[in-house]
């Protein structure tokens, strides 16, 4: 079984893939007098290709269980994902580049909880792995008349390999 080593979720890392939503270094300003801070144009919302519309869901994630084997990926090839956690519960995020699907390229980052993701338009990904205990998600994505879910199995699966250092290990 290959391995696949879990990096911290940063903008730089991730940019191939999409965008980090995150208040840390994020464009914003103060609105409603004052009394509230605007983080502004987080994510690429790209859904209305073929006459798709944007989706807002809440998606409840299962905890997944240690170790973790990557034996599929998807893609949405006519929009892009956004995954917003409600809480600060750590979360698992595998990506690999669009276009044909490439297991060499994958990479896999950990959120801190407060991070979210937009996967760019044909991004593969993994379906969403919780950590810890379930976990929400506010999820904007598209909606539209044509199929928009690819799901591939990979020829061997992967398994994701975890450094003391990456403060998964409490």
């Amino acid at each position: 079984m290959k391995t696949l080593h879990v990096e911290r979720l940063t903008r730089a890392a991730f940019a191939l893939f999409g965008d980090v939503i995150e208040l840390d270094g994020a464009h914003h300003f103060p609105i409603n007098g004052g009394t509230t801070e605007r983080y502004h144009d987080l994510a690429n919302v790209d859904v209305t290709d073929n006459g798709g519309r944007p989706l807002i869901n809440l998606f409840r994630a299962q905890p997944r269980e240690l170790p973790i084997e990557i034996a599929m990926m998807e893609r949405h090839p006519l929009g892009s994902q956004a995954f917003v956690p409600l809480t600060a519960r750590r979360y698992l995020v595998v990506v690999a580049p669009a276009g044909e699907l490439d297991p060499a390229r994958m990479r896999a980052f950990w959120s801190d909880g407060w991070q979210g993701v937009n996967y760019a338009k044909g991004v593969w990904h993994h379906p969403l792995l919780a950590l810890d205990q379930v976990s929400d998600f506010v999820v904007v994505d598209r909606g539209g008349e044509q199929p928009n879910c690819d799901e591939l199995p990979l020829a061997e699966s992967w398994r994701l390999l975890f450094e003391a250092s990456a403060e998964l290990v409490d």
